[in-house]
């Protein structure tokens, strides 16, 4: 039997609007895109996050630069309401997404916090292989934490993988100042066969296959705990955690094995599983009641971390 593809009815949720948006993002990136080149992949992922777009909130101001040679995006709401710096690190398997991929939700992000937020433009696979992609994301945040006193690592799916990976390079570089790490259905090392990734395998949106095969394509060591947090032997002195993950998703038990090792090492973390969701589902977030209080919890964690109140 093919490891990653067990003989049972594939999984699927009932939220009517969530089902719609699956609809819409097959129509985009169908689900044998691994397939694909990876020209035809970043082109079909651009116009599906292009779909889901919406105008900056009223007054907010972005600038484009580069921090060293990693190019980033600042997003400044027209109010600020906290000098912690969000730094957001975007999803895609490591071979797609770009500052355009995660635009809006950036956006309303920093807007929800009333802070400024740094995205970054990490070098992408598999032109760039592994560490590649930490290294350039460390180099933003080693620059943040040196201009500002606080900083908020929030990543989604390959995004969260990096975020957490730095959160624990960040610790044994001796480096202080992160106050919070938020991780959106991350990818941190699980094992591919057992849990979610058994259960979950042909979820629809991400399945166990398409996992390996971004982990393949990555060529991290198998040993490397920066690239598979879930590997640390400790994750003691890390920064407090927020993790969210959707039910329908291979990566699932990732999220919740490590927020279970958090509360172990005492690092004050907070899990929530979205029961109805599936990955990617924070580009549901305004068509969809359980993304959109999904979102909710989410924006709240993250201004409690930048100490917003409110």
């Amino acid at each position: 039997m093919d490891l990653y593809r067990p003989n049972h009815p594939k999984p699927r949720p009932s939220e009517p609007a969530i089902l719609q948006f699956l609809e819409i993002c097959d129509g985009f990136y169908p689900p044998d895109a691994v397939n694909a080149s990876i020209v035809q992949q970043r082109s079909w992922y651009d116009a599906l996050c292009a779909r889901f777009d919406r105008p900056l909130p009223d007054g907010m101001v972005t600038e484009d630069s580069q921090i060293g040679s990693v190019p980033i995006r600042r997003y400044r709401p027209a109010e600020i309401r906290t000098q912690t710096q969000l730094y957001y690190i975007h999803g895609g398997g490591f071979v797609v997404g770009s500052l355009e991929s995660h635009h809006a939700i950036c956006a309303e992000i920093a807007e929800h916090a009333g802070a400024e937020l740094v995205s970054v433009d990490y070098r992408l696979a598999p032109e760039h292989v592994w560490p590649a992609q930490t290294d350039d994301c460390f180099a933003v945040l080693t620059y943040l934490l040196a201009n500002r006193r606080k900083v908020v690592l929030i990543g989604d799916s390959a995004g969260g993988n990096l975020a957490a990976g730095l959160a624990v390079r960040a610790r044994d570089a001796g480096l202080s100042g992160i106050v919070g790490q938020v991780l959106v259905y991350p990818a941190l090392g699980g094992d591919l066969v057992s849990g979610s990734y058994a259960e979950m395998a042909e979820a629809p949106g991400l399945t166990t296959a398409d996992v390996g095969y971004y982990r393949a394509v990555l060529q991290a060591p198998a040993d490397d705990v920066v690239a598979y947090p879930l590997l640390a032997q400790s994750l003691t002195g890390l920064p407090p955690a927020y993790i969210t993950v959707a039910h329908f998703d291979p990566l699932r038990d990732d999220g919740r094995h490590y927020a279970e090792r958090l509360r172990q090492a005492g690092v004050a973390t907070t899990f929530r599983e979205e029961p109805q969701m599936v990955h990617a589902w924070l580009r549901a977030r305004h068509m969809s009641e359980g993304a959109g209080a999904g979102f909710a919890h989410l924006c709240q964690a993250i201004n409690r971390m930048a100490g917003v109140s409110g």
